[in-house]
């Protein structure tokens, strides 16, 4: 596990963050890179037999990476979730597995669960694909980043006062802010403290 530094920034989050990440993100299907992450996500075009195999395998290494990694983490933490780009009612339950995982990993580990203090409710733009002219046709509806998308798209439970969190995303890129604005709106709904994991991190 590696350390670095979420730098605050005019627009998005007031002061700098801790942040933690597993591996490098170096790009889909290069050598090394985490795919399994990709695999996650559940967006295939079809159940072969191939792909339920793809899944199974992301599951079982995530989880054991998440297990691994945050068993370095104080237990008095509460674990929080950046949500995925779309309202969570449009995602069927095979499509929410990361969530699922750090769910059972809370349960093994003990932490405190807050898996469900920030919820979607308003789609966004898929940024990872909203960046290309290609991708672009499959980004979907809603917004891309802007200061304060969190807090008008995501129900932000009242529970996170005073909780000191350990917030957790698959994967982290400096720029897209997204990550940076979901740290200030809970700063903004009075979180004692937060650190931050993701487990990969774009170079």
């Amino acid at each position: 596990m590696y350390n670095f530094i979420i730098l605050s920034n005019e627009d998005y989050l007031e002061i700098d963050i801790q942040g933690y990440y597993h591996t490098p993100y170096i790009g889909f299907k290069k050598t090394g890179n985490p795919d399994y992450l990709n695999d996650l996500k559940n967006t295939f075009d079809n159940y072969s037999e191939e792909n339920i195999n793809k899944l199974r395998s992301a599951i079982d290494k995530t989880y054991d990476i998440l297990k691994e990694d945050l068993s370095n983490f104080d237990r008095a933490l509460s674990i929080c979730i950046i949500p995925r780009s779309k309202a969570e009612n449009t995602y069927s339950n095979n499509q929410l597995l990361f969530k699922k995982i750090i769910q059972e990993v809370i349960m093994d580990l003990n932490f405190k669960d807050g898996s469900n203090y920030i919820v979607r409710h308003t789609n966004t733009k898929t940024t990872h694909l909203a960046h290309s002219t290609r991708g672009a046709l499959y980004a979907g509806d809603g917004d891309m980043p802007y200061p304060g998308i969190t807090k008008n798209t995501c129900y932000i439970s009242n529970d996170v006062r005073g909780k000191d969190i350990l917030l957790i995303d698959d994967i982290y890129t400096r720029g897209v802010n997204i990550d940076e604005d979901a740290i200030q709106a809970l700063l903004d709904h009075g979180v004692n403290s937060i650190i931050f994991y993701a487990v990969g991190k774009t170079l």
